[in-house]
């Protein structure tokens, strides 16, 4: 079976890499004139983690990220609401990573090109149109360096990994409008920088109003210091007013952003210094989209992005993603025909990935420092008198257990 896949992310490649390793034929075509390690960090969790172990990425990922040990969920004062052990450290038979989006994604296109060809991998290839018949799917690619004719592919189906812009969802759903901002503005950066708890946890401080979030990503300079990932999230718009396409991942200002840095407080480090001391960082808004009615339409299906675009609450933008492809990968295979493969998947995944939509709309896990907030603005003595070990508990364990990443749901299948 040859497969178009549209879009070189993580999700998109992921894939190919998993279809690959079941006999398919699967041809990547991305837009970008080269797919380049860029981007900040993003925590990838044990069951996409157990997904690219099994393709035998795992020593790969360990020379290029950080094994996180531990969550910290802190008020703005820096006072500890939720504290938990993660990856290998709470059970699970894979590590959680903390790494550079780039890197991950360097490490599964390497695999592609190793595995697949370097012919698997079309650069500099823009979506324009595509069809469908009853033998399979022709899709037409501008070479978009050139801004002329690229090529035609024929294949059995089209998978859309192309991202919250899909050209391919907005064939199938025009008038879906810009996405949806729910009013925050997203600072994130990195810098080598002294390593803060045991080098290799995670912190969280504030709830969605306000947030930072800080966390290794990778080996540093010195053993000392660490490739630290930070977010400052402030809800500063209205929602009602999205900013255009061309406002999202521009470079940010320290003026823009230092102000509300000035909010928060966290034992350990000086987060004023490591802004300022960051080589350069990005300004983003925080979109979603709301969920679709559906995503297959006979021989091409959505991922990723493409299909369930959700905040970065919870650590599961890419994960969810690679769920979708080793999903849509063992369906293909077990299939007798490829449309019943792709409207299987729908099923599957599209409920799945909506209630993590809404679920991240809310606050996610991370909802716990909302919930302390409320009942102590100030800060407390003893966070067990504003609420109580089992309600937070409650919040946090909730959303581990619905996205698919529970010790137990781990465990089941190791």
């Amino acid at each position: 079976m040859k497969v178009i896949i549209v879009g070189g992310g993580i999700g998109g490649l992921a894939l190919a890499l998993m279809l690959h390793a079941r006999g398919f034929t699967p041809t990547v075509y991305e837009q970008s004139g080269e797919i380049r390690e860029v981007g900040v960090g993003i925590n990838t969790l044990p069951h996409a983690i157990r997904e690219l172990a099994e393709l035998g990425l795992l020593p790969a990922l360990d020379a290029v990220a950080i094994r996180t040990r531990e969550l910290v969920y802190m008020n703005r004062f820096g006072q500890t609401v939720w504290r938990e052990l993660r990856g290998l450290h709470a059970g699970a038979p894979v590590p959680q990573f903390s790494i550079h989006r780039g890197r991950l994604q360097g490490v599964i296109r390497d695999a592609v090109v190793a595995r697949l060809g370097p012919d698997a991998l079309r650069t500099g290839r823009r979506l324009q149109g595509f069809s469908q018949d009853e033998g399979g799917v022709t899709a037409h690619f501008a070479d978009s360096r050139r801004g002329e004719g690229g090529e035609t592919a024929r294949a059995d189906i089209l998978i859309a990994a192309d991202g919250i812009h899909s050209a391919v969802r907005g064939h199938y759903f025009p008038d879906q409008g810009p996405p949806r901002w729910n009013g925050v503005q997203m600072w994130r950066g990195a810098c080598d920088w002294p390593l803060f708890l045991d080098g290799e946890s995670m912190i969280i401080a504030g709830g969605m109003a306000g947030k930072l979030v800080l966390y290794p990503i990778a080996s540093g300079a010195t053993p000392q210091t660490r490739l630290t990932n930070w977010v400052v999230n402030i809800r500063t718009g209205d929602p009602a007013k999205p900013p255009p396409k061309e406002a999202w991942s521009k470079p940010g200002r320290l003026e823009d952003v230092l102000p509300f840095a000035r909010r928060f407080s966290v034992p350990g480090v000086d987060i004023m210094a490591l802004i300022q001391a960051s080589p350069g960082f990005w300004d983003y808004p925080m979109c979603d989209r709301d969920p679709l009615p559906r995503w297959t339409h006979g021989r091409v299906t959505l991922l990723g992005d493409a299909a369930h675009p959700m905040y970065p609450v919870g650590s599961n933008g890419a994960s969810q993603a690679i769920l979708d492809a080793r999903c849509l990968a063992d369906l293909l295979v077990r299939a007798e025909h490829p449309r019943h493969a792709l409207a299987a998947y729908e099923a599957v995944r599209l409920p799945a990935t909506a209630e993590i939509v809404a679920m991240n709309r809310v606050g996610g896990p991370e909802r716990v420092i909302d919930a302390v907030e409320a009942l102590a603005p100030n800060g407390f003595d003893d966070v067990e008198r504003v609420l109580s070990y089992a309600k937070r508990e409650a919040i946090v364990k909730s959303y581990a257990g619905k996205a698919g990443f529970a010790a137990e749901q781990l465990l089941k299948r190791a």
